[in-house]
């Protein structure tokens, strides 16, 4: 555990550790959504935003934030942790992974329902609790574990018709309507014009910087909210490649640019620790692999233990597995290296706080590439990187990390937004979001 914060000192990383773990168990103060400027303008979409907030909060009336540094992100406060909601008899239980969707504004779907009580039935209101240690048996009658409360919602359908087994039900099993934390819902609520994505997400394909006309890979790209940016921000021209190695994946990029209406990108199911052409015999034009030095920028938003996405509740990491990334990652990086051009920018994210798969990774870089050159970032909302891993001052200030256990948690309602300064909200929503980590290359040209 200590190797994973860093070289604090005993007793200062494992503090550090209780109050990482407690703030990933609650959601950031900020919905983030990023608009589709290829479709609609940033005021139409706030305009749209506001009136739809209006229709599902019953009239209150939360703002809506434009970003300053990032023009196309809009925030909303999420309001909360509400403390006066009355808990119901009649309970139902959902999985870890329900229980954070919940947590960050939507309803409860049937696949996430692991037990309700007894006497349940059709529009009753029940009170949802989650299982955050898995321990509850599907289709028990109550459950007496460690449980996190989660709200009251109607139920839309009966304890039988979710567990007789009939037939796979898929659609909104309860309809949350007093949440603990209050967040909007965005099913299917502007689905051409926002993309939900979380703040550091939208910044690292701001720091990519594409430009129009270029030809850019996006090396791990599902589920293609980076990917749909990139070609947003390239105003659709240019060529986009978009890999993922598991193919509903992929389906679900293809699905995102259509629904987005951006033409410029083309996605493949397809390994990206592969993505180097290594021969001459097949012609491969255009698709995977590539040739040495084919792109003018790359996003490598690695795969990693995701130690910095919130809410997560359930703590399940264990050290082996927070250590079998780094591996991979060199992996896919050195692959980056080699398909970017001489001159050409990449960018390496990932959602995670340890030293290991960020500041470790860039000292390794640095020392395997000599024609990498490590660049500052704009824009620049993060905190600078970790000492611990042997990179300079200067170099720690390059990096952008966001660390959600730098600022205390903080209890939103409606009387604390409505004094709040706009520069004081957006300083809490810079901070106060997942954790994530970003690095910013630049090849030097060939002499």
């Amino acid at each position: 555990m200590i190797q994973i914060v860093s070289a604090l000192g005993k007793e200062a990383a494992e503090r550090k550790f209780e109050t990482l773990l407690n703030h990933l168990s609650h959601p950031p103060s900020f919905t983030t959504v990023r608009v589709n400027t290829h479709l609609a303008s940033v005021q139409h979409v706030k305009n749209l935003l506001l009136d739809e907030l209006q229709k599902q909060f019953n009239g209150l009336s939360v703002p809506v934030l434009q970003h300053p540094d990032l023009q196309d992100v809009l925030l909303i406060p999420v309001i909360g942790p509400r403390k006066n909601i009355r808990k119901q008899q009649c309970e139902a239980i959902v999985g870890a992974q329900c229980g954070s969707a919940v947590l960050r504004g939507a309803h409860v779907y049937v696949p996430g329902i692991v037990s309700a009580s007894k006497f349940m039935k059709a529009g009753d209101v029940i009170s949802v609790y989650s299982d955050i240690k898995g321990k509850c048996k599907r289709g028990a009658k109550e459950f007496d574990g460690t449980k996190v409360f989660l709200g009251n919602g109607i139920s839309e359908l009966s304890r039988r018709e979710i567990f007789s087994g009939l037939h796979e039900l898929k659609g909104v099993g309860i309809r949350m309507t007093e949440p603990v934390y209050l967040s909007p819902s965005f099913d299917k609520v502007l689905p051409s014009y926002i993309f939900l994505q979380n703040l550091p997400s939208a910044l690292a394909t701001h720091v990519l910087d594409p430009q129009p006309g270029e030809k850019i890979l996006d090396l791990c790209a599902a589920p293609g909210g980076k990917t749909t940016h990139i070609a947003a921000l390239m105003h659709d021209q240019g060529e986009v490649i978009a890999l993922d190695k598991i193919s509903n994946k992929v389906e679900k990029i293809k699905q995102n640019a259509l629904l987005l209406g951006l033409n410029s990108i083309r996605a493949f199911c397809f390994d990206g620790t592969k993505a180097l052409k290594l021969d001459m015999v097949k012609n491969t034009e255009g698709e995977p692999p590539f040739l040495p030095e084919s792109f003018d920028r790359i996003l490598l938003d690695a795969p990693c233990s995701g130690m910095g996405q919130r809410p997560n509740m359930a703590c399940s990491w264990t050290l082996k597995e927070v250590t079998s990334y780094q591996p991979l990652q060199r992996k896919l990086f050195t692959v980056a290296v080699k398909l970017l051009k001489p001159g050409g920018v990449l960018v390496y994210s990932t959602c995670t706080i340890t030293l290991a798969e960020n500041e470790e990774q860039v000292a390794w870089a640095l020392a395997t590439f000599p024609d990498l050159q490590l660049q500052p970032q704009e824009p620049r909302i993060g905190g600078e990187g970790m000492m611990g891993a042997g990179l300079s001052l200067e170099q720690l200030k390059q990096l952008q990390r966001f660390d959600p256990s730098a600022v205390p948690l903080q209890d939103t309602d409606m009387d604390s937004l409505r004094d709040a300064r706009i520069e004081d909200m957006v300083r809490l929503a810079n901070n106060d979001c997942i954790g994530f980590f970003i690095a910013k290359f630049v090849k030097c040209k060939s002499t």
